[in-house]
């Protein structure tokens, strides 16, 4: 298998942007791996089925989702860490937001043709 490179996960990035945008739960469900460990920035545990529910259910409704400041970190072959910086505005739980978030994520290369996100953190930035 070859070693992970930082324009799949970029690409990676961007597919994830736009499924989150459009709520599109097949796509999400090939980009999380199955065991997600993820912390919101309330600091709850949230896991892929969580995620995906919120999306089929209304309850996280994204109409526009900025990133900035992405880095990514290659580690190994395998493994590569992003941390984004992303400006949520639309709705969660029925309720308008408007919100900065930093995000660090772990991608795991899954097979030759795929990363999933294995683990992630959010945090809320002042």
């Amino acid at each position: 298998m070859n070693p992970i490179d930082e324009s799949v996960i970029q690409q990676c990035e961007t597919t994830l942007r736009d499924a989150m945008l459009s709520s599109d739960v097949v796509v999400l469900d090939r980009l999380i791996a199955d065991d997600l460990l993820f912390t919101n920035y309330l600091g709850q545990i949230m896991t892929k089925q969580t995620d995906l529910d919120a999306h089929r259910q209304g309850l996280i409704a994204i109409d526009n989702l900025d990133l900035t400041d992405q880095q990514v970190r290659i580690v190994g072959d395998e493994v590569a860490v992003v941390s984004v910086q992303a400006h949520i505005v639309g709705k969660f739980a029925g309720e308008p937001t408007d919100i900065r978030l930093r995000f660090t994520r772990i991608w795991h290369k899954a097979s030759p043709n795929q990363c999933q996100i294995v683990a992630a953190q959010a945090t809320a930035v002042a």
